[in-house]
């Protein structure tokens, strides 16, 4: 049996959005289709009548400056925004993330969007996206209109986005500034299983010796990609050194929600690893963040 009857290449974005709302059947938007398809194809998706490939829209498949703003598009392959300039200037986490996904013929194929509407709760995009305060653009026949990231999640692989009538089209995001920097870090398993033992992205801005503003994402902690918002709060405006480090684990230990899972990690393995990567990726984004500050001074 065919996991799809019609397949449409459109050329614009109001002959995609018509297609998904005229469909006979169930019809899904694809770009890189590394995960759809797979799951189409072992049977962990219901068919659909009709795919609608995103890849040929202008509004899909930018990677700019706009304004103030990043923009990237949701059909951008993740080997693109790992070799972007742009990205590896105003959004590094996001650019290591991307390269932690598949392997090299995955991310030449695989799209951020993709990443993000798969709605895993350790999803490398949208955990580094999360850190990064970016903003989603989300078209209907009526328009388009921006949302906070965390409100497209619903629970492990359920996007709030209606699918007959919602495309995805990017993300925003704010441009770096001079003393501000962010990381990801992430721990798998060795055999290359492809989902995190645990993954997380700090952006932080220091000013002296204390980090003035920080943004913490963790994956999976919950249901959900997870904002570690009372860990910031505890961490924003103290000096960074490693008695401020402690209690800010006590505090993103009680936050968040590890779970065992027979085919990745105990519990109890993810909440010493999430003091590793706190250190880790806290160290290394106030570091880029001090590097920033002294190019900023010296132009």
């Amino acid at each position: 049996m065919p996991v799809w009857e019609k397949y449409i290449l459109p050329a614009s974005l109001q002959e995609a959005l018509e297609a998904a709302a005229s469909a006979p059947g169930t019809a899904r938007f694809i770009a890189g289709g590394t995960d759809l398809l797979l799951d189409l194809q072992q049977g962990r998706h219901p068919p659909v009548h009709t795919l609608i490939d995103i890849t040929a829209l202008a509004e899909t498949t930018a990677l700019e400056i706009r304004s103030d703003e990043l923009f990237i598009g949701a059909a951008v392959p993740l080997s693109r925004i790992v070799q972007s300039p742009l990205v590896i200037e105003h959004a590094q986490a996001l650019a290591e993330a991307s390269a932690l996904i598949g392997g090299p013929q995955v991310r030449n194929t695989a799209s951020l969007g993709g990443n993000v509407c798969h709605a895993l709760p350790a999803a490398d995009g949208a955990i580094a996206l999360l850190a990064l305060d970016a903003s989603a653009e989300i078209a209907d026949r009526r328009g388009c209109r921006r949302a906070p990231l965390g409100e497209l999640f619903l629970g492990p692989g359920r996007s709030a986005l209606d699918p007959r009538a919602e495309l995805l089209t990017g993300f925003y995001l704010p441009l770096k500034s001079s003393g501000q920097a962010s990381a990801h870090r992430r721990v798998m398993r060795p055999q290359g299983v492809a989902i995190a033992i645990l993954n997380m992205a700090i952006w932080l801005a220091r000013h002296d010796d204390l980090i003035q503003d920080i943004r913490i994402a963790v994956g999976p902690a919950g249901p959900k990609p997870l904002r570690a918002v009372q860990t910031e709060g505890f961490l924003r405006g103290k000096p960074y050194r490693k008695e401020t480090i402690a209690p800010g684990l006590d505090v993103l230990l009680a936050e968040t929600h590890f779970r065992t899972s027979p085919h990745r990690a105990t519990a109890e393995y993810r909440r010493r690893l999430a003091g590793v990567l706190l250190e880790d990726a806290l160290q290394a984004a106030w570091q880029r963040a001090g590097e920033s500050s002294e190019h900023q001074t010296v132009i």
